[in-house]
């Protein structure tokens, strides 16, 4: 995880001063970066001890290593674009923040996702003999996503988005099935009570969610999407974005994974599909 994306996950940990501090620094990093601890200090209102415990508290030595690391994250090829919409925005703006948004968002997530955990997680699909989708709200739209993508992988694949029935299937969950857990906050309780169901029956758990979040923790591997974006006016949109390319990530890993016999068995799930298209006269 870049500098950027550390401070974010970290923010809801911190004192209510140092997260003024971190807002200050999400806010205006290239400013940061050249700012004086007492020019810091004063423009964000806190003491100048604060502003070094701030640095402290994201894995930092002291300022000067922070504003090395955040320096890092800013020229490693990256764009840092966060430009939040206004009424007063023409459409031609909008489209463009909304797209440098996503496009941000996207990169940033590709290059801190963790390797290890995605072979972690397509070779336990791969190996499957069920696969389980849940999510709620926005989430339950990726998990059915999910299956349309994955029951055409050979293993039965399913989709809940109702919390009663989700607790219900997961007890019948076992541990050569695998249920992939989606969720923004990853801190929904009727999510989590499900997950804990699947696990004590020894089912394997792979999560889609948040750093830090107590769904993150309780999975056997954790795919990690942060996105720094306004979920309390908006719906989590580049969030969104991100699940949905995990998601593909996983299918075409798991349909790599399984080898040159699969690929006979989509073709001709495709060739089914070619009588319920119309014919475009040349």
């Amino acid at each position: 995880m870049d500098m950027l994306e550390r401070i974010r996950a970290q923010a809801p940990q911190l004192s209510a001063a140092e997260r003024r501090v971190a807002q200050a620094l999400l806010d205006r990093p290239n400013d940061f970066i050249q700012a004086a601890v007492a020019d810091i200090a004063q423009s964000v209102g806190v003491s100048q001890p604060t502003v070094i415990r701030f640095a402290r508290s994201v894995g930092c030595t002291g300022l000067q290593d922070l504003k090395l690391k955040l320096a890092g994250s800013l020229v490693g090829g990256v764009p840092y674009v966060h430009a939040s919409v206004g009424p007063q925005d023409p459409p031609a703006e909008l489209a463009a923040k909304v797209f440098d948004n996503a496009i941000s968002a996207l990169l940033r997530c590709r290059n801190a996702i963790s390797p290890a955990a995605l072979d972690q997680a397509i070779g336990l699909l791969a190996q499957a003999s069920r696969m389980e989708f849940y999510g709620l709200g926005n989430s339950g739209i990726i998990a059915a996503d999910a299956q349309h993508k994955f029951f055409r992988l050979g293993t039965p694949a399913i989709a809940y988005a109702d919390p009663h029935i989700q607790a219900m299937a997961a007890t019948l969950l076992g541990p050569r099935d695998v249920l992939v857990a989606i969720s923004n906050s990853g801190r929904t309780n009727e999510l989590l009570d499900a997950v804990d169901i699947a696990l004590r029956n020894g089912c394997k758990v792979v999560a889609i969610t948040s750093t830090g979040s107590p769904l993150a923790r309780m999975a056997h591997v954790a795919l990690l999407a942060d996105a720094q974006e306004d979920a309390e006016l908006y719906s989590p949109m580049l969030t969104r974005l991100l699940h949905l390319t995990l998601i593909d990530v996983l299918a075409v890993g798991v349909a790599l994974r399984r080898g040159p016999e699969l690929a006979a068995q989509l073709e001709k799930a495709k060739r089914s599909l070619k009588n319920h298209r119309r014919r475009v006269d040349p």
